[in-house]
């Protein structure tokens, strides 16, 4: 999993980094050429552990590629509305297919393993895009889907615009309500695996979902004061988890910091 986060990190400081286009563009592409030596038993030293964990694990070349295409999203042009199927596509890139590797590391059966990462990946991402809404603003970009915005009567507009419009609550209710959708399908398939497997996942899943209650309950209208889990919660979901006393967690999203 270390092999896996430092993957991830290194392509996504590329797509947010403050180089040129091009210059961000060609270091995606290296990253392809990198990834397919990888699978092609000519790894760079640097990746050699990766390359070890890829055999190990039977991880899928398709999955590393599919990051890095999400990431390619971000650079190619600053995402601005995007309609509902690219914005699904893209929360697949840059976070289900990372679900998917993980689950092979996790050692979950491959069926139930690909539906999980499909949507705690989903879940999680809607989540970050909920989140981060005037940070992805400030770098020109507005996740919130078209659909989404026009039925809260929101024209396509500067980003700047389009977050401090005051029925945006209306589009991120929209967004919040998939995401819920994503966390119940996550938490039943969660509840039919072996605890040790889905530990890793049902943390995740937790954390996130405590954070959209937290969202929903500060509101969407801005000024928009960030939000976070605090460190002492997530010790306290993290080690109710490990002595396995708190069942499924209900009402852990609930409780305070």
């Amino acid at each position: 999993m270390s092999e896996i986060y430092a993957f991830c990190r290194a392509v996504d400081d590329i797509a947010d980094g403050e180089g040129s286009r091009a210059d961000r563009l060609a270091g995606l592409r290296q990253w392809r050429s990198d990834i397919a030596s990888c699978y092609a038993g000519t790894a760079p030293p640097a990746l050699a552990c990766l390359a070890t964990q890829i055999v190990r694990f039977g991880l899928a070349q398709e999955d590393f590629i599919a990051i890095i295409d999400g990431m390619t999203m971000d650079v190619v042009d600053d995402i601005r509305a995007p309609d509902e199927a690219t914005l699904d596509l893209y929360c697949d890139r840059v976070a289900s297919a990372v679900g998917r590797l993980a689950v092979r590391v996790f050692g979950l059966n491959e069926a139930v393993g690909l539906a999980l990462a499909h949507h705690l990946g989903r879940a999680l991402q809607l989540t970050n895009i909920l989140r981060d809404i005037d940070e992805d603003a400030d770098l020109g970009r507005v996740y919130l889907p078209l659909e989404a915005l026009r039925a809260a009567g929101i024209a396509p507009d500067t980003p700047q615009r389009i977050v401090v419009h005051p029925n945006l609550g209306q589009a991120c209710l929209a967004l919040q309500r998939q995401a819920q959708v994503h966390y119940a399908e996550a938490d039943a398939l969660m509840a039919d695996c072996p605890p040790k497997l889905v530990r890793s996942p049902r943390i995740m899943s937790i954390v996130y979902h405590c954070l959209l209650t937290r969202l929903a309950a500060r509101g969407w209208d801005a000024p928009r004061a960030r939000v976070r889990v605090s460190r002492s919660q997530l010790l306290w979901i993290v080690l109710h988890y490990a002595i396995g006393s708190l069942g499924r967690f209900s009402g852990i999203a609930a409780r305070p910091a």
